[in-house]
């Protein structure tokens, strides 16, 4: 079993920033693939970002690309989502994933284990 918690959501005016933390317990996380989801209200659950935890790799949404950055940090078992150039669309609650193996993956469904999520509320 892995434990995610996130932290560091948050009310911030369009153009500012933010960075989500997931820290990860239980089981090794160290040869999985670790994602980030965000859900607004009315809509479906939907791809931000997604790493490798070994080897780094990263894959971004387009809606995202060049502004968010996920990160993550072995001593601490964590996994960031630095968010940049906030707007009001990206408000939604965000939610920290593992999958087990190294082939990462856009789906909710390729994803074993969920966080509770993080609101992050962007205002114009």
């Amino acid at each position: 079993q892995v434990q995610l918690v996130e932290s560091g959501g948050g009310l911030v005016q369009a153009g500012g920033s933010l960075r989500l933390s997931c820290a990860a317990s239980g089981r090794t996380v160290s040869s999985y693939v670790m994602g980030w989801f965000r859900q607004a209200p009315g809509k479906e659950r939907e791809f931000v970002a997604t790493i490798n935890w070994s080897g780094g790799s990263t894959s971004y949404a387009d809606s995202v690309k060049g502004r968010f950055t996920i990160s993550r940090e072995y001593a601490k078992n964590t996994v960031y989502l630095q968010m940049n150039s906030l707007k009001p669309e990206d408000t939604a609650v965000y939610y920290c994933a593992a999958k087990s193996g190294v082939v990462r993956s856009t789906r909710t469904a390729a994803y074993d284990y969920w966080g509770q999520g993080t609101q992050v509320t962007v205002s114009s």
